[in-house]
This record gives structure tokens, sequence and C-alpha cells, in this order.
């Protein structure tokens, strides 16, 4: 079949295209591939409430002749998955330290410049002025992406107030920890491959009960992007054994920027009465916050009143 391992690039393409069972199997199997591997056609559909016909039926719709097929394909992709540890092996395994720090530091820039290349301007305004204008704002990353979520909950929070880091391992909880999303709010899903399943329910909630759905994600064939209305798209390629997270922190970077400079007056507010309260409570942490007078709080060059003409 010329696919190799990249049966999983295959469902991730074809998802939008699926009907609501076959998403149901391929969501799972991108979560779990190294569990379903090992499962029949009619464990998979148990495992699912699903029909084993239907099982084999995603298989030959992801272009194998038959569940067989499909099996050995997911084989392949656990095997790759392992080997990851051999390819960093063979790729920096003779390599000095040095040598290893330039590489993965140059891979990281070429994300980077993927992603300011293919991040569509209009798509991250639309997701500024969606964060202004909530009411509370729902912030959800697991496993890998935690940092990132955690990254994102903690400067919002500082800028604006009302945002809910929702941080659980399981399906029921999160909908608990969500219960009063509504119209008025909006969510962000960040998931980067593989995806996460309890983020993509998280979302899809969200999308039920009219919240606007920012997708922080690494494509437009990411099941992400189904309940999103705005998605931000940045690169992050699994080099080997850890995903690198450089470049969605900068566009989450840019998101806090952005929204500080919109709201100068409620930051420089939030702040002076962080900064009252660490002092009242003897908090001695009066350098980090040094930098509130007339400037707005990052001290990033932007011209902004003759900046606005580009």
């Amino acid at each position: 079949m010329g696919m190799h391992y990249d049966i999983l690039t295959k469902i991730n393409e074809c998802y939008d295209s699926m009907s609501k069972s076959h998403k149901v199997i391929a969501g799972y199997i991108l979560e779990h591939f190294d569990q379903a591997v090992f499962m029949t056609a009619a464990k998979l559909g148990e495992t699912l409430g699903i029909s084993e016909s239907t099982v084999v039926r995603f298989a030959t719709g992801v272009g194998c002749s038959g569940y067989p097929e499909f099996q050995k394909l997911l084989e392949e992709c656990v095997k790759s998955k392992l080997s990851g540890v051999q390819r960093v092996d063979a790729k920096y395994g003779r390599s000095s330290q040095s040598e290893i720090l330039t590489s993965v530091l140059t891979a990281d820039i070429e994300k980077l410049q993927h992603t300011i290349d293919h991040l569509d301007p209009s798509a991250f305004e639309a997701a500024v002025s969606t964060i202004l204008a909530s009411d509370t704002i729902y912030v959800m990353g697991l496993r890998s992406n935690e940092p990132l979520a955690a990254f994102l909950h903690f400067y919002l929070n500082m800028v604006k107030g009302r945002v809910v880091l929702i941080n659980t391992t399981s399906v029921s909880e999160t909908f608990e920890q969500m219960i009063r999303i509504s119209e008025k709010d909006c969510f962000i899903g960040i998931s980067f491959p593989r995806y996460s399943m309890r983020t993509l329910k998280a979302m899809e909630f969200a999308s039920d009960r009219n919240a606007k759905v920012i997708a922080i994600t690494d494509s437009v064939h990411s099941p992400m992007c189904m309940y999103a209305s705005c998605q931000l798209l940045a690169r992050s390629d699994m080099v080997s054994i850890v995903d690198s997270l450089v470049a969605p922190l900068s566009v989450i970077n840019a998101l806090v920027v952005a929204i500080c400079l919109k709201c100068p007056q409620e930051v420089k507010q939030n702040l002076e009465m962080l900064e009252e309260t660490w002092n009242n409570y003897q908090v001695y942490l009066n350098d980090e916050i040094n930098f509130i007078d007339d400037e707005p709080i990052l001290n990033y060059s932007l011209r902004r009143e003759d900046g606005e003409k580009n």
C-alpha cells in the first residue's frame, strides 16, 4: 500500500468526511493506537459500542483491503513509534552535545518560520476579540500540551480574570468543570498529535452550548478543527521522542501580548491590585512587578499609534 505507518495521517485526512460512528473509531485509534493494534474488529467494536461490521467498513473506508491489513498498518505505526528512540540514536547518536543543541534549535526555528508563513492573521484577530468579549474563558490541553494550557491560563488570568483551566483525567469530570458554559463564554482547546479525544469531546460540548470555540492545533486536518469557529495553527513536528512546543507557545505568547495591548487599563489595575495584595501579605515578589508604569506591561516595541497602518 506504500502507506507504511502513515495510516494515522490518512485517518486524519479522511476525518472530516467520516460518518459519526467512523469518527468515534478514528478518535479512539488516534489516541490509543498502541492498544487498538491488539484488538480484533469485534473487540474494538465492543469497546466503543459499535458493530463489528462498522469497524470493518471503517478499515476499508481508509483505503485498506480489510481489517487485517488495517491492523498490520497500525502495527507498523507502533513499531515506528517504538523505534523513535532508535531513530534519535541514528540521527544524533554520534553527534556531540553542541551539534545536538544546534540541530534541535534549528529544527525549532524552522517550525517557527513555518508557523509565521501559515498562520492566518484574521483567525488570530478573531481569537483576540473573542477572548476579550467572553465572560469566562475555559482552557484545556492535556498530556504534553498541559504546559501550554497552564501558561495561557496563568497570563489570561492575570490580564482578564475568570479563566478556568480544565485539568482532569475523566471525561465526566471535564463536563462537571464546564457545566455552566454558555454562549457568552469561549473555550480554547490545545491539542497536537497524538490528538486528545477528551479535549475533542470538551470542544464538542462547548460548541453544543453555543460557546465560541478556539482550537490551537497543528493542521487543518486536525480533528480539533471540527468544532472550532477559529483555528490557530502552529507547527509541532515530532522530533522523535519529544514534541516541540516552541511554535505553539509563541502563538500563545502573541495572543497574550495582543490581549494586553487591547486592554492595558484593566491589565494595569489587575497588576496593581496584585502588587498591593502581595505587599499586604508580605510576599516579597516586587522584582516581578516593577514594570507597572505608563508603558504597556509587555515591553515589546510595538509602535501602537503609527503601527496601525503597517
